[in-house]
């Protein structure tokens, strides 16, 4: 780039999103009910809206605008609403002991998360991905995320913690694809929500069963089928 001239506002854009995303992402970790957790993930999945939005207007990729609306009905939308109805038929939508059930501690959770988040950080910046169009910030910072939404669906001792670790984790991958490859035909990218339409599938009916055999969504009595 021209040392004289201005940055654009794509590589901007995308450094700030995603630092949020990776924000939401610890508010997701440490919430104690899943209907914040919900919450948090339709906003996170919102920025993945806006950020498509702001690189089809700054690199010209009309595709785009289709994937930025097609994203904001199923994550926003479709999907918080697909759970959440799950939830309130088990009766654990107000429930604090499910999404409460943490394998550790809360302060000691919110640390390790951090000590993941730094380690994906670095690793991902080492990779020395530089470009106009891939933000190196905004690439490590999904790495970030990818680590720390496994680490949400490995704490949470509850299926529906872990199914919003999952869609989360969904989210962190959409960011690194956009980032590196956003002008990818829009069929490829639709591929990730028609990935994510199964999993909200999967999850749901693994709800359901879990629920109708132990009449409760947590996750802690399956620690006893270890060999």
């Amino acid at each position: 780039m021209d040392p004289g001239q201005a940055p654009g506002v794509y590589p901007g854009a995308a450094n700030v999103i995603a630092t949020l995303m990776l924000v939401l992402e610890f508010g997701m970790l440490r919430q104690a009910l899943i209907r914040d957790q919900i919450r948090l993930y339709a906003a996170q999945s919102a920025l993945i809206s806006v950020l498509a939005i702001v690189i089809a207007a700054e690199r010209g990729l009309p595709d785009l605008y289709a994937l930025a609306g097609l994203s904001a009905a199923l994550k926003v939308v479709a999907v918080p609403l697909v759970v959440r109805r799950l939830l309130g038929r088990t009766g654990h939508d107000e429930a604090p002991g499910v999404a409460g059930s943490f394998t550790f501690g809360v302060a000691n959770t919110v640390l390790g998360s951090i000590g993941l988040a730094a380690f994906g950080y670095f690793c991902f910046g080492a990779l020395g991905i530089h470009s106009p169009v891939a933000p190196a910030a905004a690439l490590a910072i999904a790495g970030a995320m990818v680590l720390v939404a496994f680490g949400l669906m490995i704490v949470r001792r509850d299926v529906a913690s872990q199914a919003v670790g999952f869609f989360s984790l969904e989210n962190a991958i959409s960011l690194a694809a956009l980032v590196v490859a956003a002008g990818l035909p829009l069929i490829l990218e639709t591929a990730f929500l028609f990935d994510l339409l199964v999993a909200v599938v999967v999850f749901a009916m693994l709800m359901r069963a879990h629920h109708a055999r132990t009449e409760s969504l947590s996750t802690a009595d399956l620690t006893r089928l270890r060999g």
